[in-house]
């Protein structure tokens, strides 16, 4: 089951076109802002990290928000990010092997975690993810497994608990981990599997999935070797695992690099 897609969100700027891009970094206007692409998973504490590097730095960042697998495909046909921050570090590693990126720039930053997320208002009481095989459960929004990395977690926990071919055939998919929330916040599903870091919203409750049941979203960053912007992304990533972000990343609950 496929709902509408609401596409990609952005925030602090606007992005520009993602034609083809040269083989070597071009040259960035003066006060131009930093382009970070980032697995919409980060949505909440990118955001914030972002409004600090302004405040410490005066220069601004554009964030844009997606699955790390149709961001990776913007990279590949010339999408001029600077950064990239990915929910699976595979994609990053993809990028890295054709010659796309920073290699020594390349940092693990967090781990996600996954949630059984239910609508308020939807009546149901579930904290168990084999719940969403019941009748009573209509429709289950994850993100889809093909390109995003929490969608494909979601899906590898209901096969680990036995219960996917039951849900598969309500399984609404959303374009991305936010999109899915967003199907659970509206009661377009009235439940679903998303991610820890954006589930705290008013419309939903939820709870914690093992994370034994699905194999780990270990999350990258990288600087693009197309940057011209390289030396702004270096300090942002040293912002966002340094003493000032890390903090901020476990507000929204990623455990981090050095933690069990």
């Amino acid at each position: 089951m496929r709902l509408p897609i609401l596409g990609s969100i952005l925030l602090l700027g606007a992005l520009a076109g993602c034609g083809a891009a040269p083989a070597a970094p071009v040259t960035a206007a003066l006060g131009e802002p930093l382009l970070v692409a980032a697995a919409s998973d980060l949505q909440n504490a990118f955001t914030e990290i972002a409004a600090l590097y302004r405040q410490q730095t005066g220069k601004t960042i554009t964030l844009t928000f997606g699955s790390s697998g149709q961001l990776t495909q913007q990279i590949e046909n010339g999408a001029p990010y600077d950064l990239f921050a990915a929910a699976d570090e595979a994609y990053v590693k993809s990028l890295e092997a054709k010659g796309l990126t920073i290699p020594e720039t390349t940092q693990l930053y967090a781990r996600g975690r996954i949630v059984l997320a239910v609508n308020r208002k939807s009546g149901l009481s579930l904290t168990d993810i084999r719940q969403l095989s019941d009748a009573s459960v209509a429709a289950v929004a994850i993100a889809n497994p093909d390109h995003a990395p929490y969608g494909r977690a979601a899906m590898q926990a209901l096969q680990a608990a036995g219960v996917w071919d039951a849900v598969k055939p309500k399984v609404v998919y959303g374009d991305n981990v936010s999109q899915a929330l967003q199907f659970v916040q509206t009661g377009n599903a009235p439940a679903g599997i998303v991610a820890l870091s954006i589930a705290g919203v008013p419309e939903i409750g939820y709870t914690l999935i093992d994370a034994g049941l699905h194999e780990p979203l270990n999350q990258r960053l990288t600087v693009l070797k197309r940057s011209a912007r390289a030396a702004d992304a270096r300090a942002f990533i040293a912002l966002v695992n340094g003493a000032q972000g890390r903090p901020l990343m476990q507000k929204f609950g990623f455990t981090l690099p050095g933690e069990n």
